[in-house]
């Protein structure tokens, strides 16, 4: 799903979360968002969201897409689609219009597919 556009969301990414970074607290965002590191609190932008294979999430994750292949421990909303590679690791409810999981992704919760509820959600960031 997403593949092609990686090298593209790097570029034009608003906010990188470096491998060496740990972000405590809530982080609310408009543009594309790419974590490598640490992040507890809430995580919500309007746009994409993408967790590296190392990165560590312990955060309620509001976004519009997102390319998971870390680990997240908490609730993931997400307007339109995810994507779990093999290396994610999921301890939450997913609701997602789309999701694709790879063979190996692990995931603890409920998945809910809709798109209501989720609309409403990011809305309220603004």
């Amino acid at each position: 799903m997403f593949k092609d556009d990686q090298a593209k969301q790097a570029g034009r990414a608003e906010t990188i979360i470096g491998p060496s970074v740990k972000v405590e607290g809530d982080f609310i965002g408009d543009g594309d968002v790419i974590v490598e590191g640490i992040v507890l609190g809430n995580l919500k932008t309007k746009n994409h969201l993408r967790v590296g294979k190392e990165a560590k999430i312990q955060a309620e994750v509001e976004c519009s897409n997102a390319f998971i292949a870390g680990e997240i421990i908490g609730n993931i909303t997400v307007a339109g689609e995810i994507e779990l590679t093999a290396d994610a690791r999921v301890k939450g409810d997913i609701t997602a219009s789309l999701l694709s999981v790879e063979k190996g992704a692990q995931i603890n919760g409920r998945i809910s597919m809709g798109n209501a509820k989720k609309i409403e959600l990011i809305e309220k960031t603004k």
